[in-house]
């Protein structure tokens, strides 16, 4: 088969117009390619596979099976909102499983930010080929890659994630419906199929998720703070009017503790560190300065609510020095 190149020519989707021509030809080029075989996609609830999913619903029904692997290291609510929006609502076939304790074992002690980001990769790589060795009729693999991807894969800048990491036994045939998007007309897409738009905006999300939010050897009740604190700051980022407007924001738990006091009495617990980012590539990226009202709010819960945390810091370095995450 050849290889899909976005044209040179093609014109931005930037209307719901656009979006709709461009959903009408994947759908005719999906059903001419698969037939009447199974597709297989793993779907993490991130914008490029949810829009691939809603896409390949519409083209080829129940022939696509979606696995959504839940690692123990989502953000709060988040398998609840796939399997809401993709198995309750739009009927797909999903097939959900829980690994979250496979994967922390797996974790345990291991507190080197690249054996931990291996571990999670190599993991999940092994829960979803198990999962397809289970299923007869599968011939072809769906994936959510964009433009940007191909581009920095031609350019050296980072690898193209494709099949190339399944076992040599699950010889599937690629199906890219939005490869030759970039992630703005993605977005345009996800909307015009009528997905909610906390999953058509949601904010980048690294790959081994909380697990380099959670500095050092991760554990479960420090995890636990993470996804607490997160929770809490998008829903005071939503109720301000921050979350469309700041690209990424996020909390860090590192593993190391302090002294502090709580209801006369002393504490010795973890520090709870904000980061909110904005950036148009990546490569430079400038720090969002809170209101100091807002930031004594969101101290003020954080503290209260979350267990384990007896401070708050705002972590104000731009990138360059620091990197987005800090592992």
């Amino acid at each position: 088969m050849a290889e899909i190149r976005r044209p040179d020519d093609m014109v931005r989707i930037t209307t719901p117009e656009l979006a709709k021509a461009f959903i009408d030809e994947q759908i005719r080029l999906v059903k001419e390619q698969v037939g009447d075989k199974k597709v297989l996609l793993a779907l993490s609830g991130g914008v490029d596979s949810s829009v691939v999913a809603a896409l390949l619903i519409k083209a080829v029904g129940d022939q696509l099976v979606c696995v959504h692997v839940n690692h123990g290291l989502l953000r709060k609510g988040e398998p609840e909102q796939v399997i809401q929006v993709f198995r309750n609502e739009m009927k797909a076939n999903l097939i959900y499983v829980d690994a979250t304790d496979r994967f922390l074992d797996k974790l345990a002690g291991v507190s080197d930010p690249e054996t931990k980001r291996k571990i999670i990769g190599g993991e999940f790589i092994e829960v979803f080929a198990e999962e397809a060795r289970k299923l007869d009729g599968i011939e072809f693999l769906a994936q959510g890659t964009i433009w940007p991807d191909i581009l920095e894969s031609e350019a050296g800048i980072k690898a193209h994630h494709n099949a190339g990491g399944l076992p040599e036994d699950l010889n599937f045939e690629l199906v890219e419906p939005v490869r030759i998007l970039f992630k703005d007309e993605v977005r345009m897409v996800g909307k015009v199929l009528g997905l909610p738009d906390n999953m058509v905006y949601r904010q980048p999300f690294p790959g081994p998720g909380l697990g380099v939010r959670c500095p050092g050897a991760i554990t479960r009740d420090r995890l636990e703070a993470v996804r607490e604190s997160d929770a809490i700051l998008r829903e005071e980022f939503e109720k301000n009017g921050l979350a469309g407007k700041v690209w990424q924001y996020f909390t860090v738990v590192p593993d190391f503790k302090s002294t502090g006091v709580k209801d006369g009495k002393r504490t010795f617990d973890w520090p709870c560190i904000i980061r909110a980012i904005n950036t148009t590539d990546v490569m430079e990226v400038t720090v969002e300065h809170l209101s100091p009202e807002l930031m004594d709010h969101l101290v003020s819960r954080i503290i209260k609510e979350v267990p384990g945390i007896n401070r708050v810091l705002y972590d104000f370095t731009p990138k360059p020095p620091a990197t987005v995450e800090w592992e």
